[in-house]
């Protein structure tokens, strides 16, 4: 009976590392389906599509997709509960809709997670997971083993990276306005300045000072951050370094992204 039971044990552990190896294609496959804008053109229809007519709108209909690879892409998001699949009383094929996962991958949605799915699953911030032992063995951070600089200097340096990181860090904010507009009423009324210390581009300190005009808002980020930042009225871009000096003012705000 022990050895049967050892057996069992050594069997289901084999099957964890296996689920553990290949839990990378999640990640994958959550990006195929926003590059692919899957749940856009299911939410544009209004309802749910057989896997053709999913097909014959990627790209604008302009190329002939893979139905193949895009069956098994749907599979796993399907068993992932990213999207749902019913099946037909009349036999006909299998329609894919929208769940509540799969409504935060809508491009053009107020709620919205496709810029940090974007952000985290783009090669430049997959390459420093490959330095975690480096990083037991040496010590050190793995972004700038992989890149050979910090995160914010490639940044500065690669247009097209800074926009896609401050969009996913600006994306984000969204979720926390409105309970901080709401939960701190009486706080932000009396005071007259604010600094969002780390604001990015400046969507948090913008929605602030929009609902409590009479405060002064200041966006600080580092430089190449807000040269990119919108001009919203009430607020003031001021690009610097934290650690060195941030801008006075009555209160400081400040975000922990974890």
């Amino acid at each position: 009976m022990e050895r049967i039971e050892l057996d069992e044990a050594m069997l289901q552990g084999q099957a964890e590392i296996w689920r553990y190896l290949y839990s990378f294609a999640d990640s994958m496959a959550l990006k195929c389906a926003v590059e692919l804008r899957i749940a856009d053109i299911i939410h544009s229809n209004g309802g749910p599509l057989t896997l053709s007519q999913i097909a014959s709108c990627i790209n604008g209909g302009l190329t002939s997709p893979d139905i193949t690879t895009l069956a098994r892409i749907m599979r796993l998001l399907i068993r992932r509960k990213i999207f749902t699949v019913h099946h037909p009383s009349d036999g006909g094929d299998l329609l894919y809709d929208l769940t509540h996962s799969s409504r935060w991958l809508l491009h053009d949605s107020e709620q919205t997670l496709v810029p940090m799915v974007l952000m985290e699953n783009h090669p430049l911030q997959m390459a420093p997971w490959h330095y975690f032992s480096q990083c037991v063995k040496e010590g050190g951070f793995a972004f700038k083993k992989a890149h050979g600089c910090e995160i914010w200097d490639l940044a500065s340096r690669n247009p097209d990276f800074n926009k896609l990181f401050n969009d996913g860090l600006a994306c984000t904010s969204k979720f926390l306005t409105s309970v901080i507009l709401s939960s701190y009423k009486q706080g932000l009324s009396s005071i007259g300045s604010l600094v969002d210390v780390g604001g990015g581009t400046g969507g948090l300190i913008s929605e602030i000072v929009k609902k409590h005009p009479h405060i002064k808002g200041i966006n600080f980020d580092l430089p190449h951050v807000v040269s990119t930042a919108p001009t919203y009225d009430g607020v003031s871009h001021i690009g610097g370094d934290l650690f060195h000096a941030i801008p006075n003012a009555d209160a400081v705000i400040l975000k922990i992204l974890t």
